[in-house]
């Protein structure tokens, strides 16, 4: 063993990547639909760390991983997280987390006053622990000038991942509630012939707007000549209107409210367009509203839709294009070189990232979280990575700022996500190993106890309100927990058992907002028991 962990302890980036690979594929076994996916990470990281702590990189290579998981969340669910201030599933969701993360602190309080050797500082590092939030260890370690809360912390946090895991697993496992299966949404396009006296005489623009919401009118077919709506006059019998949306009754109801449909699509018989899908790929592209395309195009197209992140979008003149959108058109066949010349046509683009918008918008979060603040009787504290989270949210919903392009493909996403997500967890686990067994030698049982009581108290607490108090469906509910715990592990755990996106909408909507609740409590009480 000595020597496995001198060699590990002089190859360092070997041991970072054996721990990835092993825990990745400790992470793939099921047992009855069980898996502790990429939060296997972690606990082989604290085994590694445990043989060879010397293999240990430095604390920034997890701080990294930890930024670029954080930074790709905010960008993909930046408009989710603020929705979720306002909507009322999301009002709900921010309550119960609120109580969940209090009846944790109240449970902390009575341990340090009721359980024999349990101190503040410990106890504090123990509550940042089972709540995962390195932010609030940071804020537990300023209010004491020490770093006595860290030994609280090494214990909790790995309690703190698998605890949720274990019962959020166990609760699907054993009372198996019923997840509506992930709607992929399609575009529909129907041809339908004008028969209703009501059209007539209409423009494009103006049926559209009469039309039921979701629907749109984009081309017309009459005599053999098919054109668009901005060059196309008022409507008349046996004209052929292609109308396009994503939800079958409303378009059915759409096509009633015209006249009889004739097809699915303009055929060569109808005109002289063609349907094609082409990708945005050209940079310059990035960011244009479709009202600023039609104007650059000296030609007539048709614009339909657009399909990002594996849905397609019906188009109106204000919706703005991403690098990876792919583009539905109708479009004259002596046009399509142009029209690929234009918009670039590569599936690369979903693959890249525009490095300068990422650089600009990273450092601006970790700016934001290190401007040291000021509360009366707290002192001096910072947001930390909180911050860095809080600007990439509002970043990810403004989706461009001039020339920056804060947006990202939903491929490059995933995988900075992904990547980030791994690296932090393996660092921190090989980091904390050797420490998390010397206390557990030395005090383990009584922290252990505290950190297990204090991340069932949270977990079960915010299972209990989203689900039987406020409704809320368990994928949606688990991503809510997933936030309220804190830890991304716990997150990819659910969002691979439930197969939806619900997760991740839940967790944008309730991590950063917790985060920050955990950092302010922990200042609040470490100034009120320590002062």
């Amino acid at each position: 063993m000595t020597a496995i962990a001198e060699f590990l302890a002089s190859q360092p980036l070997l041991a970072l990547f054996i721990t990835i690979a092993l825990g990745y594929g400790l992470g793939a076994v099921s047992i009855k639909g069980f898996s502790l996916g990429s939060g296997a990470v972690l606990f082989v990281g604290l085994a590694i760390g445990a043989l060879a702590p010397k293999s240990a990189l430095p604390n920034t290579v997890g701080a990294l991983g930890l930024l670029l998981f954080l930074y790709g969340v905010g960008i993909a669910y930046g408009a989710h997280f603020f929705k979720g201030l306002t909507s009322p599933e999301g009002i709900r969701s921010n309550l119960a987390s609120i109580i969940g993360v209090l009846l944790a602190l109240g449970a902390m309080l009575l341990a340090v006053k009721f359980m024999p050797g349990v101190a503040l500082p410990e106890a504090m590092g123990a509550f940042a622990g089972a709540g995962t939030s390195t932010s609030a260890l940071q804020a537990a370690m300023a209010v004491t000038g020490d770093s006595i809360p860290a030994t609280g912390y090494s214990v909790a946090y790995p309690l703190g991942v698998a605890i949720p895991i274990l019962i959020l697993g166990l609760y699907n496992a054993w009372f198996k509630p019923k997840i509506a299966p992930q709607e992929r949404i399609s575009l529909q396009m129907y041809a339908v012939r004008v028969e209703n006296a009501y059209v007539v005489g209409k423009t494009l623009e103006e049926l559209s707007n009469w039309l039921p919401k979701g629907v749109d009118a984009s081309t017309v077919s009459r005599d053999g000549q098919t054109h668009s709506a901005e060059v196309h006059g008022e409507l008349a019998l046996n004209d052929v209107v292609l109308i396009t949306g994503v939800d079958g009754k409303v378009m059915e109801e759409a096509e009633k409210m015209i006249g009889v449909r004739v097809g699915d699509t303009f055929r060569r018989s109808y005109g002289e367009l063609d349907y094609l899908r082409l990708f945005v790929s050209n940079p310059n592209m990035s960011g244009k509203t479709i009202r600023e395309v039609k104007q650059m195009l000296k030609f007539e197209t048709s614009i339909l839709h657009l399909r990002r992140n594996d849905e397609d979008i019906t188009t109106n003149l204000d919706l703005r294009l991403e690098l990876g959108d792919q583009i539905g058109l109708l479009a004259a066949i002596e046009n399509i070189r142009d029209l690929r010349r234009v918009f670039g046509d590569s599936v690369r683009a979903g693959g890249e990232l525009g490095f300068a918008s990422v650089g600009v918008g990273a450092a601006l979060g970790l700016a934001v979280g290190a401007i040291p603040l000021y509360l009366p009787g707290l002192g001096r504290f910072t947001f930390g990575f909180a911050g860095l989270l809080v600007v990439a949210l509002f970043l990810g919903m403004r989706r461009r700022t001039g020339r920056f392009v804060w947006s990202m493909p939903i491929q490059a996403n995933l995988a900075i996500r992904n990547f980030g997500l791994t690296l932090f967890l393996a660092q921190v686990g090989m980091s904390s190993g050797q420490t998390f067994v010397n206390t557990v030698s030395q005090n383990g049982l009584t922290y252990l106890l505290l950190a297990a009581l204090l991340a069932a108290v949270l977990t079960i607490a915010v299972l209990i309100l989203t689900v039987y108090v406020f409704k809320i469906p368990f994928d949606l509910a688990a991503g809510v927990v997933s936030g309220a715990t804190g830890n991304p592990a716990i997150l990819a755990f659910t969002s691979r058992t439930l197969g939806t996106d619900k997760p991740d909408i839940g967790y944008a909507m309730i991590f950063p907002s917790m985060t920050i609740l955990k950092i302010i409590v922990v200042q609040v009480v470490g100034a009120i028991g320590l002062g």
